[in-house]
């Protein structure tokens, strides 16, 4: 009667289809985060690459909360050796992130697998970040944490079970017939036999991109100097030539923080030897140090494949993988033994003497490029593995190098994922696609990552001026001229407009610095789209086109992404014109806004046109927002120097702001030499503006000189 009753069981458990239900017991691990575990999760998998570790003070901040699904709605099985699950998705939802995706924001109703690659063109999934992590206009995410290829049906499948099954329908008399009926789950395919899923409560969309970002970690702080201007050169470049360029920007008055060096700085690149090429660097360490007495830092280009010339081949050799990148070996940054070869190599020949960053380059794909899958590393940890997290892996113990210092540093990576939140590194990519640019810079925000919209060349003045604009509004301002050997003054026409760019990006340097602080202390992303923004809500209209629309039950879902305006910190609203625009429409979110560059009324949760010329990239500002702005310097600020602020405040609510100060080089800041120092706006009496700024912090670091207010709005 035993085995009766077992089989029994069996049977019910695997039914038809040879699959095993499996039940998910969550756990709450984390203020507002569950984990639950199905079958036997792997042992390697993104968070131990990443070494990622929840920033618990963080955290502890954000407000308690329930489980944000019907945890009965979560379903997981394991079928064919893969585990299998599904979530709950409602007919009004719409899903954001599963990425760096470059031409979508809404994922809702995507067919995806999550595999590092370089950008291809289309949103597929093979990405430079394919960070198994969405969130749901809800209110809730939900997190993956497998290092294999992940497959996603978000929203495309029709179960003949499901709970709110759609209406079969007559194509021949009813016009409302769609070839894709409405699917209520979101299901993923994970090619394991078990694996680890988290849920990240709200209650709002943005809460659960914070709390995500925080149990990674918190976000990136990056030294002050590089949130200034970067000049990437050409590729064989010498160290004279280097100089000749760094006298230029100084000679006609353009800023420049950091330059970067492209594959020419070693002796021999594709595969790399890691050190100096002595023809055309012939001391290395004098010219670093000269550099960096003009106030200029530089950052190296490598990729991580080991040429037999490298000096230490032969130690790391034997921890490199079975396949090789354009004949250069591939270390196991897994093992110890091939991180002592490799960052040995780095910190001897480079950090020691002063180079600031480095470049990661083809750390991606293209898959002619990189290792098959079917590539061994002495580790034990597949081919698939390690192309999910060898950016990562880069990262991290590159990153380590400097933490070992006391050092802050910042650099570009072309591959990332989940876990990499806090590694100090920009992902940039060879596609050139202004419009997709700033998609990718809105989709960073519910990725994990940071993103460039780098300029190298254009076709016109018009193209360069326009992308410059948007680079001076995002992670990192800089030229990559390792190819086309532009300056900011290579077109005439506009050479005046990219020069006061530049200075206003130097001038924004407090606002963005405390930006990046709340990433990391808070987990507010910098940069984000629309859909985290508090008031947004893009209504649905009826479309005298389409009678249906008003009918349609998830018309919202799957209405018109906005994918070319987004937020840069707390107050401003970017909207961005790409090359032939002279009028853009911008939606603004519910309340006032004023624009940037004036203070003058823009409107009132309302869409807009706009024709703000050439010269001016548009930029808005939230009711009540405060701008802490500097003095255009050349160089940002050295470690402890004060600066004199220019307050600037719009609106006519009471405005507010949490001003972020340390050293701005150290990680001193994690051991508590940091503040937060408050500002205020309000009216007095008389009906006048007035601001306040707190007192520094006693023992705290102060790089605040004298205060000065401007109140922008009449």
């Amino acid at each position: 009667m035993k085995k009766i009753c077992i089989l029994i069981v069996l049977a019910l458990l695997i039914g038809n289809s040879g699959s095993f239900a499996q039940q998910i017991v969550w756990k709450e691990i984390e203020p507002g985060i569950w984990k639950g575990i199905v079958g036997k999760p792997e042992s390697y998998d993104l968070l131990k690459a990443s070494g990622a570790k929840p920033f618990e003070e963080g955290l502890l901040k954000l407000a308690k909360t329930g489980f944000p699904l019907q945890q009965d709605d979560i379903s997981a099985s394991l079928t064919d050796g893969k585990v299998y699950l599904q979530f709950p998705l409602q007919k009004e939802e719409q899903l954001y992130g599963f990425g760096l995706n470059f031409q979508t924001v809404h994922q809702r109703g995507k067919i995806l697998q999550l595999h590092t690659d370089h950008y291809g063109g289309k949103d597929n999934g093979r990405t430079h970040a394919p960070t198994p992590f969405y969130v749901s206009s809800k209110g809730y995410g939900v997190f993956i944490n497998s290092a294999r290829y992940i497959t996603v049906y978000a929203g495309t499948g029709v179960r003949k079970n499901s709970t709110n099954p759609e209406i079969a329908k007559d194509r021949n008399t009813d016009k409302t017939w769609s070839s894709r009926p409405y699917s209520d789950a979101v299901e993923i395919i994970v090619p394991a036999t078990g694996v680890e899923v988290y849920v990240f409560a709200g209650p709002t969309t943005m809460d659960a991109v914070r709390r995500f970002n925080l149990f990674n970690g918190g976000g990136v702080l990056p030294p002050r100097w590089g949130l200034g201007f970067t000049q990437r050169v050409k590729s064989l470049y010498t160290s004279a030539e280097v100089e000749k360029e760094a006298a230029a920007f100084e000679e006609k008055g353009f800023p420049l923080d950091f330059i970067g060096l492209e594959p020419g700085w070693q002796s021999k690149s594709y595969p790399g030897t890691f050190e100096w090429a002595r023809q055309r660097y012939p001391q290395p360490s004098q010219f670093v140090q000269q550099m960096l007495a003009k106030g200029i830092r530089l950052n190296l280009w490598i990729n991580p494949y080991v040429s037999k010339e490298a000096p230490f081949y032969k130690s790391i050799q034997p921890y490199t993988g079975s396949h090789t990148v354009w004949v250069g070996e591939v270390p196991d940054f897994t093992l110890p033994e091939a991180r002592e070869a490799f960052m040995g190599q780095l910190k001897k020949d480079q950090v020691d003497i002063g180079v600031s960053g480095y470049k990661i380059d083809e750390v991606d794909g293209y898959d002619y490029y990189l290792w098959p899958d079917v590539a061994s590393f002495p580790s034990g940890i597949s081919g698939e593995q390690m192309r999910q997290t060898f950016g990562l892996l880069a990262q991290r113990y590159t990153n380590e190098l400097y933490r070992n210092k006391n050092q802050r540093t910042f650099g570009l990576v072309r591959a990332s994922n989940a876990g990499g939140v806090s590694l100090p590194y920009v992902i940039y990519n060879d596609y050139y696609n202004h419009e997709d640019f700033i998609t990718a810079l809105i989709n960073s925000g519910t990725a994990g990552v940071l993103w460039t919209p780098e300029v190298r060349a254009s076709k016109t003045a018009e193209e360069w001026l326009r992308r410059f604009q948007t680079v001076v509004f995002s992670p990192m301002a800089m030229i990559n001229a390792w190819s086309s050997g532009t300056k900011p003054w290579s077109y005439p026409e506009v050479a005046s407009q990219i020069k006061e760019l530049a200075l206003l990006r130097m001038r924004m340097i407090p606002y963005w610095y405390s930006e990046f602080a709340k990433y990391h202390f808070e987990g507010t992303p910098p940069f984000h789209g629309m859909a985290l923004e508090e008031g947004f809500k893009q209504e649905i209209k009826k479309d005298a086109t389409n009678k249906n629309l008003e009918e349609n039950p998830y018309a919202e879902a799957t209405s018109k992404e906005i994918k070319d305006q987004y937020m840069a910190g707390e107050y401003l609203l970017v909207a961005p014109l790409f090359t032939g625009q002279t009028t853009r429409k911008v939606v603004l979110p519910k309340g006032k806004w004023y624009d940037f560059y004036t203070g003058e009324l823009a409107g009132d949760g309302e869409v807009i046109t706009v024709t703000p010329g050439l010269d001016k990239i548009p930029v808005y500002v939230k009711d009540g927002g405060v701008i802490p702005m500097m003095p255009a310097m050349m160089h940002a600020p050295k470690a402890g120097e004060k600066v004199d602020l220019e307050i600037r405040y719009y609106g006519t609510k009471p405005g507010y702001y949490k001003l972020y100060d340390d050293d701005g080089e150290t990680f001193n800041y994690e051991n508590g030499a940091y503040s937060f120092r408050e500002i205020r706006v309000i009216k007095n009496a008389a009906g006048n503006f007035v601001g306040s700024i707190t007192d520094p912090v006693k023992g705290k670091p102060n790089t605040v000189g004298s205060v000065t207010w401007k109140f922008m709005s009449k």
